[in-house]
């Protein structure tokens, strides 16, 4: 496999895969947090807030600030529980890892200067298949911490 061949087919690959999942993984995230944070700010003033409207036997506000307390609960629960602000961060170092070695590499400069194309060819694939190595090992840890939460969930 060629250089070029080796970049196109499986870094820019794993470069836009890891740009995707950070981009939704940090989409996530701070759509979680600002709903938690404007539905914990809205909670306090809603207690306040008398209905004279009700629904069920209970005032309209009070559905309202169960309704939006329960979110807020889910939505930092959730957070807990899938990282998405540690998933973002690591793809988003991986995709920035793989950009910034690719530079180096094709530039023959940092730890590619003075080598002869096969040594730094092989390097360089060591680097990214590490790279890549540590960013599926991390991103498993994550989900197995996940999976592991919602099971104790379920038996408790």
């Amino acid at each position: 496999m060629t250089p070029e061949d080796y970049i196109e087919t499986r870094v820019v690959q794993y470069q836009n895969w890891y740009n995707g999942k950070a981009v939704s993984s940090k989409s996530r995230y701070l759509q979680m947090r600002a709903f938690s944070v404007v539905g914990g700010s809205l909670v306090p003033v809603l207690v306040n807030v008398s209905s004279k409207y009700t629904f069920l036997g209970a005032s309209v506000t009070q559905w309202a600030v169960t309704v939006i307390s329960l979110l807020v609960v889910v939505c930092v629960s959730l957070e807990s529980v899938f990282h998405y602000r540690e998933q973002w961060k690591n793809y988003r170092s991986t995709e920035q890892l793989l950009g910034h070695e690719r530079f180096l590499f094709q530039s023959r400069v940092g730890r590619y200067q003075g080598m002869n194309d096969p040594e730094a060819f092989r390097l360089f694939v060591e680097r990214v298949e590490e790279a890549i190595a540590i960013e599926n090992s991390a991103t498993l840890n994550v989900m197995t911490m996940a999976n592991q939460t919602i099971e104790s969930t379920k038996h408790a």
